[in-house]
């Protein structure tokens, strides 16, 4: 199986090319400097979720298109398989179990927060709900100027399409899961 950089790498590149885009415009568009697109599109380095956020946002993709691995008829995913987008220093690490293929208009994600982690999402594309689950632990999301707290055992469910944020304000490591569902 790919890297998670080789699967961005080849994803980003198809969706520019596919749009024909060149790297000058989507840096343009997208506001990530060629040299980081270049280097994204290369596998090198570790894109944080915040550039291919952007990256996905210039070419008016879910961002799922840009972790979306090659189709089987059936797929069982392992998490410790999986490469996670991070942010925040490393501390909170985004696994995409189910990425959009752009047709399904939904994505899984698995995300581990530790204590004290934070992490500020871009605004997904116009439509976009988050559906989380928390499954260990306490975080606190703020959505539409709203504070939420949502504890083990509870979810929560708010529009995606503006600036969000996720912090863990407990003491252990925060498991949760995040469906983004694309009407």
């Amino acid at each position: 199986m790919d890297s998670m950089n080789l699967i961005v790498a080849k994803n980003i590149r198809r969706l520019r090319e596919e749009r024909n885009l060149s790297m000058e415009e989507l840096a343009r568009l997208s506001g990530v400097s060629k040299s980081m697109l270049a280097q994204v599109e290369r596998g090198d380095g570790n894109p944080t979720l915040s550039t291919l956020w952007k990256l996905s946002n210039g070419m008016k993709v879910p961002f799922d298109a840009l972790t979306v691995r090659p189709k089987a008829p059936y797929e069982i995913v392992k998490i410790s398989e999986i490469e996670p987008l991070s942010e925040d220093d490393g501390k909170v690490k985004n696994y995409p179990i189910f990425p959009d293929d752009e047709n399904r208009r939904f994505a899984v994600y698995y995300l581990e927060l530790e204590p004290e982690s934070y992490w500020q999402s871009e605004p997904h594309l116009r439509g976009t709900t988050e559906f989380i689950t928390v499954f260990t632990g306490t975080i606190e999301i703020i959505a539409d100027r709203q504070c939420f707290p949502v504890a083990e055992g509870e979810s929560i469910r708010f529009k995606g399409d503006t600036i969000h944020s996720y912090r863990n304000t407990g003491a252990e490591t925060a498991v949760l899961h995040m469906i983004l569902y694309h009407s």
